[in-house]
């Protein structure tokens, strides 16, 4: 059945000579790949560079339910990038970010409201000239709002620790190593407080910044199954 939605690209791969399978997250369907043909022509309308990472998208798409590879029959840019493509602090954010989604929407099924979240916290990293050094930061406690374990908040007392399995705060560390002591609690529902606005306000060294990112993605790790180790983690520590 053929249907027009937006979509962002996850990741591609060169299949061929002249296509290319590529994960794509839509708003009408959900995750789904896409079996892309590449003409080699120069005037041709699909071009690869329409594939790179987080592309926010306009496609029609031919989906049928038993299939494992969908047609693409017509595509084209919803919105131009004029920063990320060609910032190296934001290209790394976005290839980390794109990456993550990979893992962690495999089996996420048609979620509009996280379609929208991802598709517009892409558009503001884009948007900003600066002040957005905690953006991967943020982007990865709030997505925890939309796939089910966002912690509440509102139980969080000083001198809380944080159950990493439970997704809660609790006065007393549980019997498992998956724990924040009191201190990191308190930076991580700070930074779970936090929206791209605000964010700037919370400052970071090197090494906190570097070990809530480590956490998150702990955390992620606690509650998607088959969650891998992500090759563009190491780049993103050392540029942040």
């Amino acid at each position: 059945m053929l249907t027009k939605t937006q979509a962002i690209v996850l990741h591609s791969l060169k299949y061929g000579e002249t296509r290319m399978i590529v994960d794509m997250f839509t708003k009408a369907h959900g995750r789904l790949s896409f079996m892309v043909n590449i003409p080699k022509s120069s005037k041709a309308r699909v071009k690869k560079q329409l594939f790179q990472p987080l592309t926010l998208l306009e496609a029609e798409v031919d989906v049928r339910p038993k299939a494992q590879l969908q047609k693409l029959h017509d595509v084209r840019l919803a919105f131009p990038f004029t920063t990320i493509p060609f910032h190296p602090h934001k290209l790394a954010i976005s290839l980390f970010v794109a990456e993550f989604l990979y893992y962690a929407l495999r089996s996420e099924q048609r979620n509009e409201p996280l379609f929208d979240y991802i598709s517009s916290s892409i558009q503001w990293l884009d948007s900003q000239t600066d002040r957005f050094a905690n953006f991967h930061l943020v982007f990865l406690m709030r997505l925890s709002r939309f796939l089910g374990f966002y912690p509440n908040l509102d139980d969080y007392q000083t001198g809380d620790y944080f159950d990493l399995r439970e997704s809660v705060f609790c006065d007393t560390p549980p019997l498992h190593r998956d724990v924040l002591i009191p201190t990191e609690a308190d930076k991580l529902q700070l930074m779970m407080r936090m929206d791209y606005p605000t964010m700037h306000l919370f400052r970071l060294s090197h090494l906190e910044r570097d070990r809530l990112l480590e956490v998150a993605v702990i955390y992620y790790r606690l509650h998607l199954p088959n969650f891998p180790e992500l090759k563009s983690l190491p780049v993103l520590q050392q540029l942040f």
